[in-house]
C-alpha cells in the first residue's frame, strides 16, 4: 500500500480548527446543560458509583490546587493555545493535524470558563461536573477528557518519532565504525611506533640479554 501525501498547510490549518472548534462547542453545551439540569454540588448518581454528576465550579487546576491563582492558569491555558496554533503551520501529518485540532479544543473550552464566567474575566471558574471515584477523586469535564488524552497522544506521537511532515525519525542501532581501529595483523608491536613506552623505548627484545656464543661480544 503506498503512502499518503502530505497535506498542504491549508488542509491541515482546516481539520485542526474543525476539530477544535467541534470540541469546544461540545463542551460548552455540556456544561450549559450541566448548569441547567444539576443541582450544584449535590452528587447525582447515572451508573452507581461508576459515573456520577456532581456540579462544581473550579477556581484552580485538578483536585482544586491553585485556588487563589486563577490567573495564572488563564495564561497558561492562553499561551499553550497560542503554541499550537504557531505549531499548525508546520503540521503535514494527518494524525498530528487530528491530535492537535482536539487538544487545542479542549484547551479553548476551558479557556473559554476562564475568560468569560464568574467571578470575572481571566478569573473565571471552570465548570466540572463528571464524577467517575473508581478511575480518579477529580471532577472533571468535557475538555479535560480531550486534554488528558491528546496529551498522551503528543507523547506516543513522539515516542514513535514521528514529525509534524508524517515521516518518522531513523534510529540506527547499528555501532559505526570510528576508523581508528587496525585490521587484524596491522596491531602495531607493543614499544614500536605510537606505542613505545616512553620510559622504556628501545624495542630490542635482546636487549639485556646474555650474547650467545661466537658472536664476538664478551660479558665485562
Amino acid at each position: 500500500m503506498s503512502d499518503r501525501r502530505p497535506l498542504r498547510q491549508a488542509a491541515a490549518g482546516i481539520i485542526i480548527a474543525s476539530l477544535a472548534v467541534l470540541v469546544l462547542a461540545a463542551d460548552q453545551f455540556a456544561k450549559l446543560l450541566a448548569i441547567a439540569q444539576l443541582p450544584p454540588e449535590q452528587p447525582v448518581p447515572v451508573i452507581g458509583d461508576f459515573l456520577i454528576f456532581y456540579l462544581v465550579r473550579n477556581p484552580g487546576a485538578a483536585f482544586s490546587l491553585g485556588e487563589g491563582v486563577t490567573w495564572i492558569f488563564t495564561i497558561a491555558m492562553a499561551a499553550v493555545a497560542v503554541a499550537i496554533v504557531v505549531i499548525a503551520r508546520r503540521i503535514r501529518s494527518r494524525i498530528w493535524a487530528v491530535v492537535l485540532g482536539l487538544l487545542l479544543g479542549g484547551v479553548l473550552g476551558n479557556l473559554t470558563d476562564r475568560l468569560f464566567r464568574e467571578p470575572g474575566f481571566a478569573v473565571g471558574h471552570v465548570i466540572d461536573y463528571i464524577s467517575t471515584p473508581w478511575m480518579m477523586p477529580a471532577i472533571y469535564n468535557v475538555a479535560d477528557i480531550f486534554i488528558v488524552t491528546m496529551m498522551i497522544s503528543v507523547a506516543l506521537l513522539v515516542l514513535v518519532g514521528l514529525r509534524f511532515d508524517g515521516t518518522r525519525e531513523r534510529r540506527s542501532s547499528a555501532v559505526e565504525p570510528t576508523g581508528d581501529a587496525s585490521e587484524p595483523g596491522d596491531a602495531t608491536p607493543l614499544g614500536t611506533g605510537e606505542l613505545r613506552d616512553p620510559l622504556f623505548p628501545t624495542a630490542d627484545p635482546d636487549a639485556g640479554a646474555p650474547p650467545a656464543a661466537g658472536d664476538g661480544r664478551r660479558e665485562s
